[in-house]
Order: C-alpha cells, then structure tokens, then sequence
C-alpha cells in the first residue's frame, strides 16, 4: 500500500522540478534577451560550472549509494541522532570542516544523513560548516590574516552556526506540532 503513495509523491516533485527548470530556462531567456552583452558570460560560466559538476557528479553519487549501503542506520541514529544531544551537533561541525570541495557535494550527503535519522540542527551545522569552516582554509587565513582573526572568526563562526542550528531545529519542530494539532495530515517537511 505505501508504494504508490511514494511513487506518486515522486511523480509530483519530478513534476514540480521539470516546472522549475522550465521557468529558470524561461527567465533567462527573458533576462539574455533584454541584456544580450551579457550572453557570451552567463554561457561561458554556464558551461564551466556544466563540465565541474559533470566531472565531480559520478564520484559523488557512487559515495552516497556506498554510504548508504555501508553506513548504518543505528550508527547514525547513536551519534547524530536526538539521543545523542549537542555531541550530535559538535560532530556534525567536525564532518562538515573535515572535506573540500563545493557545497553542493555536501546536500546529498545531508539528505542521506538526515533520511538515516540525524536530527535537524546536526545536519544545519554540518552544511554551514562545510561552507564555512575548513580545516585548509583555517590555515590560510591563519597564514594572511594572523592567529588573532582566525581565532575570532573561528569562534564566532562556530557559535552561530551552533545556535542556526538549534533555532532551525526548534522552528522546525514548533511547526511540525502545529500542523499535527492543527489538523493536517501532513507533518512532514
């Protein structure tokens, strides 16, 4: 009974996404017509981002289908889950700053994390950290800007993320109840 459940909802965020895509293509039609000195930039960056993440895409989804398969459910739940508590989250600040490389290798890793049952303000964490703190650029600016900035922006980085996080988590948590004592049947995010 749950499967075509799922695979109506697949079918509607396929449909939702291919209308998406349509109306980015359409905007920027538009927008090229209107400034067409702009065309040979917008292709040009258009097609370098096309051939990085060409390059960089299989690599990433052949490590999501292995942590997938190879990751636990119940490890997940232990370290990043509720029970884990603000350990959760400090850990999640140390996967997202261990990597390099662009945020958006980062989501499907998120999504994966998050469908094993990580909680909310572990997998916000771990996407800003990824996108804030990295352990090679922390030596970088260590090395232009000195020890005093690093530090101060470390730290200041690090607690912001943290209450992001936890506030993300609370407002999502708070809207969920609401929906389910409000009456709805949907819950989910």
């Amino acid at each position: 009974m749950k499967e075509p459940v799922e695979k109506e909802t697949q079918r509607k965020e396929m449909k939702r996404d291919v209308i998406i895509l349509g109306l980015t293509l359409f905007i920027t039609v538009i927008l090229l017509s209107i400034f067409p000195d702009k065309q040979k930039a917008v292709t040009n960056t258009s097609l370098k981002f096309f051939i990085e993440m060409i390059s960089i895409l299989p690599a990433v989804l052949v490590l999501m289908g292995l942590f997938a398969v190879f990751m636990p459910k119940n490890m997940v739940v232990k370290y990043l889950g509720k029970a884990a508590g603000i350990k959760s989250v400090f850990l999640g600040i140390l996967l997202g700053s261990l990597p390099t490389g662009p945020l958006y290798v980062a989501f499907p890793i998120a999504s994966t994390l998050l469908k094993k049952g990580a909680k909310i303000s572990c997998i916000i964490v771990f996407l800003s950290a990824w996108a804030c703190i990295k352990i090679p650029q922390e030596m970088v600016e260590l090395q232009f800007l000195g020890p005093k900035f690093m530090a101060a922006r470390l730290i200041l980085t690090i607690v912001f993320v943290i209450i992001m996080g936890v506030s993300i988590e609370q407002l999502i948590e708070w809207s969920c109840k609401k929906q389910v004592s409000g009456g709805e049947d949907d819950a989910s995010f």
